[in-house]
């Protein structure tokens, strides 16, 4: 998919019916082929791995894990919680098997449970009718697989947090920046009381399930689900207060930068080897010391391949002026 979250029509070029991307990626333990390939008018996204179609796209996802830097990232910590969200997901989902099952059953019985919803709301549907069996049919799996979900979340923010400080305050940022799970059922200190995963996951399960029988009677009249994973929040707070709210543009930068650095180190972690970097322009409205910073930490961390896009030659890093260079004319890459 597109980095910008274009559509794939919208990433073909104009006048042209589709577009194939195929490349050879070399890993420390044998080379892959992977292709990509989109039609504009039949709509179908075709994708292999060594010559072997995908059955679903999210077979091939992990093939070329990758992690892009750029000025939007802002958004994951001036954005909403769903922003937040997403990042989670991408990256767990990318470096856990378990973690992409459980996401894939979430979001299908989310869909099928709002979709119950919706069609009782029309309805002008009570707690306790035949609507209510038709929305509670689906609360098993969006609690079971809800569970997976924040407990995998919670403890990626467990493991990190301090890293997550630590990378704020190499960057150069003064007051204490830090990151905490909130989910919509279990407090931190109730989740943290529990001894082992599964045990996690069994309270979650039981705790989402007890909020949606809880709140239905609400939701058949909103036609919504209201609580579950998709409604937890990864807080990013600078002291005691959000840093959404009270942080500066470079406050809020530098703590985007933090995080797709946890990224990267995530997925070294799970894959064993070192991520493709892609960097937008990545240091834009940075200052010099800031950007220098970033970019010994990115190096002292180990990077791997790099794909850099700046407007100017004068805005590639001093680090990165060995790399290859080519040119964007007119549409054509020189």
């Amino acid at each position: 998919r597109s980095v910008r979250g274009s559509r794939d029509a919208e990433v073909i070029q104009f006048g042209a019916p589709a577009f194939h991307v195929r490349a050879t990626l070399v890993a420390p333990a044998r080379a892959t082929t992977m292709t990509v390939g989109y039609e504009r008018t039949t709509k179908h996204k075709k994708t292999t791995v060594d010559g072997v179609e995908q059955t679903r796209l999210s077979d091939a996802l992990g093939t070329l894990p990758s992690v892009c830097f750029s000025p939007v990232d802002v958004a994951l910590v001036a954005g909403g919680p769903a922003e937040r969200r997403h990042y989670l997901d991408v990256m767990l989902a990318m470096s856990s098997s378990s973690y992409l099952t459980a996401l894939q059953q979430y979001r299908g019985a989310l869909r099928q449970r709002n979709a119950a919803l919706r069609s009782a709301q029309r309805a002008g549907a009570r707690a306790g009718d035949a609507h209510d069996a038709r929305v509670s049919v689906w609360e098993p799996a969006l609690a079971r697989n809800g569970a997976v979900l924040a407990a995998q979340r919670q403890s990626w923010c467990k493991a990190h947090a301090e890293s997550f400080s630590s990378i704020c305050a190499a960057i150069g940022e003064r007051l204490t920046v830090s990151m905490r799970y909130a989910a919509s059922t279990l407090t931190p200190t109730e989740y943290d009381g529990l001894s082992s995963g599964a045990e996690r996951e069994s309270a979650l399960a039981h705790a989402y399930s007890h909020a949606m029988a809880e709140q239905r009677p609400n939701e058949l009249r909103r036609g919504i689900t209201l609580v579950g994973a998709h409604r937890d929040e990864l807080q990013l707070m600078l002291g005691a207060r959000e840093l959404r709210t009270f942080g500066s543009a470079g406050q809020q930068r530098t703590a985007a930068i933090a995080l797709r650095m946890l990224e990267c180190a995530t997925l070294r972690d799970a894959i064993g080897t070192t991520p493709l970097l892609l960097l937008d322009d990545p240091f834009a409205e940075l200052d010099a010391q800031r950007s220098s910073r970033i970019l010994r930490l990115l190096q002292e961390a180990g990077v791997g391949q790099v794909l850099l896009a700046v407007p100017r030659e004068e805005d590639i890093p001093e680090g990165f002026t060995r790399l290859e260079r080519r040119q964007m004319v007119d549409g054509n890459l020189r």
